[in-house]
């Protein structure tokens, strides 16, 4: 039984609520593509652009997919610009009447604040070509690599980059920064990295109490932050640096515009973080194995761009290093692997079972802290990140905070929410939780309504001595009224004149429960250790709107 202390030190901290809502109010919906009839038949190969990209946001989970506007010369995207919104332009190098790089000024001059991109197949000459021209007006170039993905990553990087103020210094959402000037690699770079990403957000979203939130939370998911030189990603870091999960950095880029393949700048780069954060995960990068003795020396990542696994070794390291996954609990000095937490709820339960040696291992290297954030629980999260280990006397002490601390944001995210129940992840943190998708009835709204007035008046621990809460609550939705009448045909003996009262409630009473409610019904009493009250409604009810009770 939980005492009064118990529930005082649960409510000792309170944590306010992530406005996922208010997370990507800048988005694109409708993208002008600027393309010869080859070029859109070379883009449409395998189906519409408009489906590919609709396909790759729903097999992502994603909402809002943009819409394409087509136009096949300079002209027609003049005048488009002029009868159409457009959020986004995207035009192919070559697109016959007009040099594409003045189209881009004469697009800029009507439309400064639109992002312009262009898309090319990748080839020397190209390349030789970017170097000369004047590329005022176009934001980036990317390497037309044949499919959706591409198209994808575009959008959600330039849609990155315009939230990542409100969002990332207002908010607390996570990001990545990339360092990379060269179109062929950030070509296939960003788009490896934006699927890994947004599958991770999917795992995390669970963490939710509902179906609505999880969609929002999705919002939460780390943003990308593109880097072309040395200035951008120092500008980048020292902006940002709070809410940073990882750099991933070539070796050489540019400084000041221009390259410079003997200065290594990427290792300057990481030299200089490491020495202002040295638990910041690093991974570089190189075309040439040559680089390996300084990442060694470093203590960072290293991937070589031509190897022929470079996919899964830039997934795995995201994964691995950035926060995403499971968090594995290491031994530090046999780096053999003790526990693993798939959510809060088991990280919070294996607090006071890790040996010390691990614990201090984690915590001292803001590992928590960065689990968190990248699963976008930014309260807590923002909480441990500044907190070091000398704070507290001993490790006790530390585990006692962390429990606690999980404890307490638990409790708080579930006051006030009408909560998803999920038998495989029902615990006694959830208030009020409901089986089912149809209605609650009277007296469970009644019982949600006081929920959210106690949180939003903040009263649960108002009076001195006095907890204000309502009782643990699991609700049946009519739903399952309707499945248990229709599955045993009881609607039909109910309403009949054939049958007495006493054999009508036989019927009823012989009649089977949904398999999947009591599958429920057998996890919600298994977790419950307390005397379960169980309500209905009877024929005491006074009123159709106002239930007796």
């Amino acid at each position: 039984m939980q005492t009064y202390q118990d529930y005082r030190t649960a409510f000792t901290l309170d944590f306010s609520e992530t406005a996922f809502d208010k997370l990507m109010q800048k988005r694109i919906y409708r993208v002008l593509l600027i393309c010869s009839h080859y070029d859109a038949f070379m883009l449409e190969e395998d189906g519409r652009i408009d489906e590919q990209i609709f396909n790759e946001y729903v097999s992502l989970n994603l909402r809002y997919p943009p819409s394409f506007i087509q136009v096949h010369s300079a002209r027609e995207a003049l005048n488009a610009v002029k009868e159409e919104e457009v959020d986004l332009i995207i035009s192919m190098l070559n697109v016959g009447d007009i040099d594409t790089f003045e189209l881009a000024k004469q697009l800029k001059r009507r439309l400064p604040d639109t992002p312009l991109v262009i898309l090319t197949h990748f080839s020397r000459e190209v390349s030789v070509r970017l170097e000369k021209e004047d590329l005022t007006g176009i934001d980036y170039i990317f390497s037309w690599l044949g499919n959706a993905d591409l198209l994808l990553a575009i959008i959600k990087l330039i849609e990155d980059k315009m939230n990542a103020d409100h969002d990332i210094l207002e908010v607390g959402v996570q990001s990545i920064i990339v360092v990379e000037d060269s179109v062929r690699y950030y070509s296939t770079m960003l788009p490896i990295i934006y699927k890994t990403i947004v599958r991770q957000a999917r795992s995390f979203m669970k963490e939710a109490l509902n179906e609505h939130r999880r969609v929002l939370r999705m919002r939460g998911r780390p943003k990308i932050l593109l880097a072309q030189t040395y200035e951008e990603a120092q500008e980048l870091y020292n902006k940002y640096k709070p809410n940073i999960l990882g750099i991933i950095s070539d070796v050489s880029f540019k400084v000041n515009q221009k390259r410079d393949h003997d200065a290594k700048l990427g290792i300057e780069l990481c030299k200089t973080i490491r020495q202002d954060d040295p638990n910041m995960p690093f991974l570089l990068q190189s075309s040439t194995n040559d680089n390996k003795p300084f990442v060694d020396e470093l203590g960072v990542g290293f991937i070589d761009k031509y190897s022929q696994t470079y996919n899964y070794k830039l997934r795995d390291y995201i994964i691995s290093n950035f926060g995403f996954g499971d968090f594995v609990f290491y031994d530090p000095d046999t780096k053999k692997e003790l526990f693993k937490a798939q959510d809060l709820k088991s990280l919070q339960k294996l607090i006071h079972t890790v040996p010390d040696n691990s614990l201090y291992f984690h915590t001292s290297r803001d590992h928590i802290s960065k689990w968190l954030n990248a699963r976008a629980l930014f309260s807590i999260g923002q909480l441990f990140k500044p907190i070091s280990i000398s704070d507290f006397n001993s490790l006790d002490k530390v585990r006692e905070f962390l429990y606690q601390a999980i404890s307490a944001y638990r409790t708080s995210k579930s006051r006030g929410i009408i909560a998803k129940f999920d038998k495989n992840n029902f615990d006694d943190y959830k208030f009020f939780s409901r089986i089912g998708d149809g209605s609650i009835g009277g007296k469970a709204r009644g019982l949600a309504f006081v929920n959210s007035l106690i949180k939003s008046n903040q009263i649960y621990e108002k009076y001195e001595n006095v907890i204000v809460i309502i009782p643990r609550t699991v609700v049946i939705s009519t739903d399952f009224y309707d499945e248990f009448l229709d599955t045993n045909d009881l609607f039909r003996i109910g309403m009949s004149d054939n049958y007495s009262d006493e054999q009508t409630l036989q019927h009823f009473i012989d009649a089977k429960l949904p398999d999947s409610l009591i599958e429920d019904l057998e996890a919600l009493v298994k977790v419950m250790k307390q005397p379960i009250a169980v309500r209905s409604s009877s024929k005491l009810e006074d009123s159709h709107y106002q239930p007796f009770a």
